[in-house]
């Protein structure tokens, strides 16, 4: 028998799996375009616990070489320039709406060292083996589970050996309530912004990664996974 949960006097059953991804990846930057308005405050309000434990994981130090992929609005990529202001910070997002908001809160920084621009997570414009931290948020919900080895690969090509992989996803839920957002995302995946819940662990060992840390977190209900890696 499948778990049920209640909420608002609704019983529903919990997933018996997770979900694929149901937004295609060609309408991502669309459907962000139009979410970054309100993004600050989604992000705020049920992200932003998972958010800053990433970043106090990272241990970013000055001078390092970071990258952020799928910046959104900004919101970590500010902590992290904060951080590093005379090392090298990229930031790309698929998103112009997104990224003018990241601009415009950077702007608050000054003489901080970063660029942000239009890019893909499936093509980083960045050197081989040249990245100290690769810094990503909620971005491998929204990506189908066959398009996550290309993903990973990118990601392992950019990093120094040794150096350092910071993941935030959405994933499924462990404690009660946290299963009312898969429900939303089965009835409607662009009221999730096109996330769903996902595990990322095993996949990164399947590509050589040393997994150090999973840790859950879960605020207003909305599951996060915080996982930290080596490229070995």
């Amino acid at each position: 028998m499948k778990p049920a949960l209640s909420c608002c006097g609704i019983t529903f059953n919990a997933p018996a799996k997770m979900p694929d991804a149901r937004v295609r990846q060609s309408e991502i930057s669309a459907l962000y375009d139009k979410l970054s308005g309100i993004y600050d405050i989604w992000g705020k309000l049920t992200e932003s616990r998972a958010r800053n434990r990433a970043i106090e994981l990272a241990k970013i130090r000055d001078g390092q070489n970071v990258l952020e992929v799928a910046v959104g609005t900004g919101l970590a990529f500010y902590e992290i320039v904060k951080r590093n202001p005379h090392g090298s910070n990229v930031g790309i997002d698929l998103s112009p709406g997104m990224l003018e908001k990241a601009k415009t809160r950077l702007k608050k920084l000054s003489g901080a060292n970063y660029t942000l621009n239009i890019g893909t997570a499936f093509d980083l414009p960045v050197k081989n083996g040249s990245v100290d931290v690769v810094m990503n948020n909620y971005l491998f919900d929204l990506i189908p589970y066959e398009d996550m080895d290309k993903v990973l690969s990118e990601f392992k090509r950019v990093l120094k050996k040794g150096a350092r992989l910071i993941l935030v996803n959405m994933t499924k839920g462990e404690r009660f309530g946290s299963n009312l957002y898969d429900f939303v995302y089965r009835i409607s995946p662009r009221t999730m912004g096109g996330c769903r819940g996902v595990k990322l662990s095993e996949k990164l060992e399947q590509h050589g990664f040393k997994v150090e840390a999973r840790e859950y977190h879960q605020q207003l209900l909305f599951p996060s996974e915080v996982i930290v890696a080596y490229k070995e």
